[in-house]
C-alpha cells in the first residue's frame, strides 16, 4: 500500500486539504505534487520552505511520490540553523514559491506553484527515507533524524486504529508543518487514512471552532487558549477527538476541557526519533496526566541508569526505552550514512515515566530536566507543575532542580501569576498537596515562561 494511501486514484474528487480558504481535492492535490515531482528526479534531497498552507503540502507530498528525502525548513530559522540543515542534510534544492526561501546558502529555489499535471511515478522502497526532521539541538546543533517510510506508515496506521481515524473524520489543526505533530500526523496521517485536513494557519480558538471538525490536534498551550475563550470551546462540542501532545497538557487544562467540551482529551506520547508510541484510545479510558499505552508494534521497558529494568508498577520511576517499526533509521552522518544508538533494538528516549500494572504510561519528564534528585529522594518536576496549577492565581508553572549544598539539587518554580502571590503561600500550598520533600524550596515569579514553536517550556533557559 502506497505511503499516501489512496491518493493515486486520479478519479478521487473528495476533498484532501483547505488551507487561507483554498480547497484542494485529492486529484488536484496528487496532480500539482506529480507535476512537481517530475522536476525531482535525480534530486538527493530537497528542503521544503515549509510555511503554514498549501505549497508546503504539495512540495512535501511531491517529494514523496518522487522517493526523494524532504527535509522540512522552518520558516522563521535563524540565518545559522537555516545554514546548518542546508548544510549538514545536504539538500540540493529548496521547494518554494518564495525566491528568497533559500537565504545565502546558494541553492536554487524550485517553485512549488506550477501549471499542468505530471504522471505519478511508481511506488519506492518502503526502507527508503521520507523525511529528514531537524531536532532542537539543546547540547549542541541540531541532528537530522532519518525517518522511512515504513516507519511512518506503521505509526500512522497505528494511530488510525488507536483513534478509529478513517476518512469519515475532517482533521483540523494550525501546527507548524515541520515537526512529527503537525506534518507527519497531521498532514501525511491525513492523506493516508483519506481525511479531510482544515488547516487553519494558526491555532486560534476562534479558527478550530469554526472549522467544523470532528478530530482536532493541539498542543498543551492551544488547549490552554482554548479554554480561556469558552464560546469557542462549547464550539468543539460536536468533535469527535481532541488530541493533545508535544508536551504534558497540565491537570487543569485537562479538566477545564471535560466540563467546556463534554470529552476528556486523549493524550499521547513520542518523539522525533521514536515517532508515537504511546497513546490514550478512542474507545478506552482517559486518565490526566497520563498518556495511556503502546500503539501496535511498539514495545516499551523501564530501566535504571545502570540498564537494569525496573517494575512497572505505576510508582517506580525510570528511564524510558521504546522499540518496534516506528523507530527512527538513525542521525545524517556527515557521509550521507545513518547511525541509530539502539542497544538490542531498544531506544533510550530521555525520558523518566512510571508504567502501571495495566500498561498505561505518566510520563515524569526529560531526565536531564525534569528528574530531580534531591536530598534522595526522586522528584518528577511534573507532579509539582501540576500542584501548582491547583492554585487559584497561578497561571503557568515550570520546575526545574537547581543546585543546593546540602540537597544535592533543590525544587526550583517558576511561576506565571495573577496579583504576584508570594512565594511561602505557593511553598505552603504544595505543602499541603505532596509529600513535604516535593514542596519547591525557591519560587520566581516571572512574567512568562520561555517556550519553542511546538509550545514546550524550555527550561534550559531558566536555569
Amino acid at each position: 500500500m502506497r505511503l499516501l494511501g489512496t491518493l493515486h486514484d486520479p478519479a478521487d474528487q473528495a476533498r484532501a486539504v483547505t488551507a487561507a480558504g483554498v480547497t484542494l481535492s485529492r486529484h488536484e492535490l496528487l496532480g500539482r505534487a506529480a507535476a512537481l515531482a517530475g522536476e525531482l528526479d535525480g534530486v538527493p534531497m530537497a528542503a521544503v520552505h515549509a510555511e503554514p498552507g498549501l505549497p508546503t503540502v504539495i512540495a512535501v507530498t511531491a517529494g514523496l511520490l518522487a522517493g526523494v528525502p524532504v527535509v522540512p525548513v522552518p520558516p522563521d530559522a535563524g540565518e545559522l540553523e537555516r545554514a546548518h540543515v542546508l548544510r549538514d542534510s545536504g539538500a540540493a534544492v529548496m521547494l518554494s514559491d518564495d525566491p528568497s526561501a533559500a537565504g545565502g546558502s546558494g541553492l536554487p529555489v524550485v517553485p512549488v506553484t506550477r501549471p499542468g499535471h505530471g504522471s505519478v511515478p511508481a511506488e519506492p522502497a518502503a526502507e527508503q527515507p521520507a523525511l529528514v526532521l531537524y531536532t532542537s539541538g539543546t547540547t549542541g546543533p541540531p541532528k537530522g533524524v532519518v525517518l522511512s517510510r515504513a516507519a511512518i506508515a506503521a505509526d500512522l496506521d497505528a494511530l488510525a486504529e488507536a483513534w478509529r481515524w478513517t476518512a469519515a473524520d475532517t482533521l483540523v489543526h494550525g501546527l507548524p508543518l515541520y515537526h512529527v505533530h503537525g506534518l507527519v500526523l497531521g498532514v501525511l496521517g491525513a492523506l493516508r487514512t483519506g481525511s479531510p485536513l482544515v488547516h487553519t494557519g494558526r491555532p486560534a480558538p476562534e479558527a478550530y471552532a469554526a472549522a467544523g471538525g470532528t478530530l482536532y490536534f493541539g498542543v498543551p498551550t492551544v488547549w490552554s487558549r482554548v479554554c480561556a475563550a469558552p464560546d469557542a470551546a462549547r464550539a468543539l462540542r460536536g468533535a469527535r477527538l481532541l488530541v493533545s501532545g508535544s508536551a504534558p497538557l497540565p491537570v487543569p487544562v485537562f479538566d477545564e476541557l471535560v466540563t467546556l467540551t463534554g470529552q476528556a482529551p486523549v493524550e499521547r506520547y513520542g518523539m522525533t526519533e521514536t515517532l508515537i508510541t504511546v497513546s490514550t484510545r478512542a474507545d478506552g479510558d482517559r486518565r490526566p496526566g497520563h498518556v495511556g499505552v503502546p500503539v501496535a508494534g511498539v514495545q516499551t521497558r523501564l530501566t535504571d541508569d545502570a540498564g537494569e529494568p525496573l517494575p512497572a508498577d505505576g510508582t517506580t520511576i525510570g528511564n524510558l526505552q521504546v522499540r518496534g517499526a516506528t523507530l527512527f533509521d538513525g542521525y545524517l552522518q556527515p557521509d550521507g550514512s545513518t547511525a541509530a544508538p539502539l542497544s538490542d533494538g531498544w531506544y533510550a528516549t530521555g525520558d523518566v515515566a512510571t508504567i502501571g500494572p495495566d500498561g498505561w504510561h505518566r510520563i515524569v519528564g526529560r531526565a536531564s530536566t525534569d528528574l530531580i534528585k534531591t536530598g534522595g529522594y526522586r522528584v518528577g518536576a511534573g507532579e509539582v507543575e501540576d500542584a501548582l496549577l491547583l492554585h487559584p492565581a497561578v497561571r503557568e508553572a515550570a520546575v526545574v532542580g537547581t543546585p543546593h549544598p546540602d540537597l544535592g539539587e533543590q525544587v526550583t518554580a517558576y511561576v506565571v501569576a495573577d496579583g504576584r502571590p508570594a512565594a511561602e503561600e505557593l511553598v505552603a500550598f504544595v505543602a499541603g498537596k505532596l509529600a513535604a520533600h516535593k514542596r519547591p524550596r525557591v519560587v520566581h515569579i516571572v512574567a512568562d515562561l520561555p517556550r519553542n514553536a511546538m509550545g514546550k517550556v524550555q527550561k534550559t533557559r531558566l536555569r
